[in-house]
């Protein structure tokens, strides 16, 4: 298990049997002659957690890469697109607890498994390993506020709030 100390003052985990498609923040792990995905930790800080769930396609149905069959509510709506084709099937157990995905995003938050019409190993070429899936995050700009503080990162942000701070506020009331 890889970890990242301060990902917007949180510690988040990366397990290394797994692969990672950066671009919807999903992991991917292989079992039996499917693929299950669920969100990463890093996904979820970044999103500021998940508070329910919804599925945009019926349980077996064939799905083309980058169609969209999650709906997440989250601190924002997202909507998080298929990394490869194949017949989905879903994880009812987290739409009626999408705090699973928060509490347990690894193991029993998965929220999604697709049957490729391919060899897995072909499914999965375009994703990255545990080291890559790192490195695109420390290469982000998710990174230059690893304490997560308020009001943003930016050179803009910065000169604004430092201005801000070493003002002299004076009561004439």
């Amino acid at each position: 298990m890889a970890y990242i100390e301060e990902f917007l003052g949180k510690r988040v985990t990366i397990p290394e049997d797994r692969y990672y498609y950066p671009k919807q923040g999903l992991w991917a792990k292989p079992k039996d002659a499917a693929v299950i995905f669920g969100l990463t930790e890093p996904a979820l800080v970044l999103a500021d957690g998940i508070n329910g769930i919804d599925w945009l396609a019926t349980e077996g149905q064939t799905m083309h890469r980058g169609e969209a069959v999650v709906f997440a509510i989250t601190g924002k709506i997202a909507y998080i697109d298929t990394p490869i084709g194949g017949a989905i099937y879903f994880n009812d157990v987290v739409k009626a607890n999408p705090e699973l995905i928060q509490d347990d995003p690894y193991e029993n938050g998965w929220m999604f498994k697709i049957t490729p019409r391919i060899p897995i190993e072909d499914a999965l070429r375009s994703f990255i390993d545990y080291l890559g899936y790192i490195e695109s995050l420390i290469g982000s700009e998710r990174l230059k506020n690893p304490k997560g503080l308020k009001g943003g990162v930016s050179g803009i942000c910065k000169a604004v709030y430092s201005d801000i701070r070493e003002q002299k506020i004076e009561n004439k009331g």
